[in-house]
């Protein structure tokens, strides 16, 4: 069984200060703090969705965590939400950003929006992704459940791009919790199971508090991919008010059997 590593979808939220992070931290100890107290071995990197990564950032995540601290990075929206016809420039400038990372980076997550749907050209843009970006261990994340048909799984295995499980509200159109594994890398992500997802303010969505009892079906799923990956990641993105962070810690127990 490869490794399964626990953390959060970003870590620098305002509104985790008193709830997971001390009153008065700066914003420069968050990141020692998410793995050294919090206990976290894996960051997903999501500011990188939002603008183009930087290098200096990503040098000051290398300095600011032990050599073995692992990241995943999410994919930049103009590579998933907003392409242009001609994606090269931004596909250069996104490796060199996330580059000091080098051997500590073991995922880059490619989160698709809803209208991104099963066709030839969407089809041909997958196995551009891992032609540019097979160095850096691909994982794809669709919202469309038209994407859980076995064969489109069979392709991402052909490509060995990764297919990010996720968990969310059972919702009309939206993917299933549903675990599979194409490459070998597992991914899971959570959501939270707001059934006020579509059309609601982010900090709706993202507002909901996992109980033990709820995992405990996923804790089983995680394991069984994970004996059959390399590596796995387990991330929550129930960010609002610590949820992810609390959470994780929970979820992390669940492993250790607590």
């Amino acid at each position: 069984m490869g490794e399964i590593f626990v953390g959060t979808s970003g870590f620098s939220f305002a509104d985790w200060v008193g709830e997971v992070y001390p009153a008065g931290i700066k914003k420069q100890e968050m990141l020692p703090y998410y793995e050294q107290v919090l206990g976290f071995k894996a960051l997903e990197v999501n500011f990188t969705y939002y603008a183009l990564p930087s290098k200096r950032t990503m040098e000051s995540f290398i300095a600011r965590t032990s050599p073995d601290f692992l990241f995943a990075v999410k994919a930049y929206k103009g590579l998933t939400h907003e392409r242009n016809e001609d994606p090269t420039g931004l596909m250069r400038l996104f490796k060199e950003g996330v580059a000091p990372l080098n051997g500590n980076m073991k995922s880059l997550l490619f989160q698709f929006p809803y209208g991104f749907i099963p066709n030839g050209r969407n089809l041909d843009y997958l196995k551009l992704l891992k032609d540019e970006f097979g160095e850096f261990g691909p994982v794809v994340e669709f919202r469309n459940v038209k994407w859980s048909d076995e064969r489109y799984m069979e392709i991402l295995r052909g490509l060995s791009v990764g297919c990010c499980v996720v968990d969310e509200p059972e919702l009309a159109g939206l993917l299933p919790f549903k675990p599979v594994l194409t490459s070998d890398t597992g991914y899971f992500r959570f959501h939270g199971r707001n059934k006020n997802w579509f059309g609601a303010p982010m900090e709706v969505r993202y507002d909901y508090l996992y109980t033990k009892e709820e995992l405990s079906g996923p804790l089983a799923a995680v394991k069984e991919v994970a004996s059959k990956a390399a590596v796995t990641f387990v991330f929550f993105n129930n960010c609002h008010q610590g949820k992810a962070a609390k959470n994780g810690r929970m979820f992390l127990e669940m492993l250790k059997g607590g």
